[in-house]
């Protein structure tokens, strides 16, 4: 066979991917660490910051509280709305009101079948009964709602307190004691870097066989090179058409608190598969002996 043919042969056969896995893999992808959580936090409803409880830099924990607004006046409102909610006077004053109406047309009927009492008397009795009823109803109506009143204005002043909702490290503060706050405006970051996040941009071709909770090697650089272990936990089902990749986000431990925003280079070791498509797994198998000849 010609040697012309041989390379044709042998070209084909690295084309489908048959003999060796890509670059990407050997190789692995360059790809940029960052937290795995990180949340900007704001108040919901304008006002003055009365205190900041923490600095730049501060480790917190999960519902550890971090700045305050000014809630004098809100606290006052709370105090009276819970009175209100508190007070039963009105419900009471409406049920015995309604027993003493009940006792009067008692004793109305009474006197009806000794033919004492009209029955102009003996219906306006009985009306009097339905009114103080529906009065009574409106006054627990009235209690439950200064309830609900006192419960919305004690969510509100609570939310005038804010606290971290995860467990990590305070990144920046851009307000100070004093200064007035619109609402969403920015008032703390908090960011997790433990475990750090990578989002790589793998080449489609070497994704096919990746899979949730496989194995991946980060080698950090920088003064303090080491290589870590993680894991994937996230692939993308979207392809970049443009830069035919797919991201693969891959967890990693960072006990030593090594910033984000490291350079880092990942890979995945094998796992003892191909690494062709599944497309490509229906091409069969070309066989050297098969196809040259001496």
């Amino acid at each position: 066979m010609s040697s012309h043919r041989t390379a044709i042969v042998l070209s084909v056969i690295l084309g489908l991917g048959i003999l060796q896995p890509s670059l990407g893999f050997a190789n692995g992808t360059e790809a940029v660490t960052k937290p795995s959580q990180d949340v900007t936090l704001s108040f919901l409803s304008p006002g003055r910051i009365a205190k900041v409880l923490v600095k730049a830099g501060d480790v917190v924990s999960a519902d550890d509280p971090l700045v305050k607004q000014d809630d004098a006046a809100e606290q006052l409102k709370l105090e009276q709305l819970q009175a209100q909610a508190l007070d039963s006077t009105k419900i009471q004053a409406a049920q015995a009101e309604l027993d003493q109406k009940e006792v009067d047309l008692d004793k109305l009927e009474k006197g009806r079948g000794k033919g004492v009492v009209t029955l102009w008397e003996l219906d306006h009795a009985r009306l009097d009964v339905k009114i103080a009823e529906l009065r009574l109803a409106l006054r627990r109506f009235e209690h439950k709602q200064d309830q609900r009143k006192f419960d919305e204005a004690r969510i509100h002043v609570e939310r005038m307190k804010m606290a971290s909702p995860i467990a990590g490290k305070v990144e920046e503060i851009f307000v100070e004691p004093g200064e007035s706050v619109n609402a969403l405006d920015e008032v703390i970051r908090v960011v997790r870097i433990n475990p750090l996040w990578i989002d790589v941009p793998v080449p489609l071709d070497d994704t096919w066989n990746l899979e949730l909770e496989q194995a991946a090697t980060v080698e950090f650089k920088g003064p303090n090179p080491l290589q870590r272990k993680g894991r994937i936990i996230h692939i993308a089902a979207v392809a970049d058409a443009a830069s035919n990749t797919r991201t693969v986000r891959v967890e990693v431990p960072n006990k030593t608190q090594r910033p984000a925003g490291e350079h880092v280079k990942v890979s995945f070791p094998p796992v003892g598969r191909s690494t062709v498509s599944p497309k490509d797994k229906q091409v069969p198998q070309i066989s050297l002996d098969d196809n040259i000849k001496e």
